[in-house]
């Protein structure tokens, strides 16, 4: 997912740098419009934890019929997946990457591609938000 509009300036070390505090970044990264209205027609309330990983994971996947909103609803269930891995584990944030993607960079400095994932369980279910989840935040 590249997201121009937050610009390719780079800092001292050739990382794109965050042209607004992480705090705004995250909020924005953290909108997931789409995914959040076809959770809240299906009664799942998305509150930034693991456990709303869970029941979107039990979510009938009625979007997969439609080519349109498929890649859409991926980005956003990736991009939600990292919403709650940085809200949720000391010292997680969102990094964008010089061509525009956003990843989750751990303590550990691992930095996690959240968006494919997303696309792929938008797609197929495999692997689950919540075992991606575990698995993220294992280390």
């Amino acid at each position: 997912m590249n997201i121009p509009f937050l610009g390719h300036r780079h800092g001292k070390d050739g990382r794109t740098a965050l042209p607004a505090d992480p705090e705004s970044v995250a909020a924005l990264l953290s909108e997931c419009e789409l995914l959040r209205s076809q959770a809240a027609r299906a009664g799942v309330r998305l509150d930034d934890t693991p456990a709303s990983l869970e029941a979107l994971d039990q979510m009938v996947p009625g979007w997969r019929d439609d080519a349109e909103t498929l890649p859409w609803l991926g980005n956003d269930a990736g991009l939600y997946l990292g919403t709650v891995v940085v809200r949720t584990v000391p010292g997680a944030a969102w990094r964008i990457r010089s061509g525009g993607e956003p990843v989750v960079r751990l303590p550990s400095g691992r930095e996690v591609e959240v968006v494919p994932a997303g696309r792929d369980w938008a797609a197929s279910g495999v692997p689950e938000l919540s075992q991606l989840y575990a698995e993220i935040t294992e280390t």
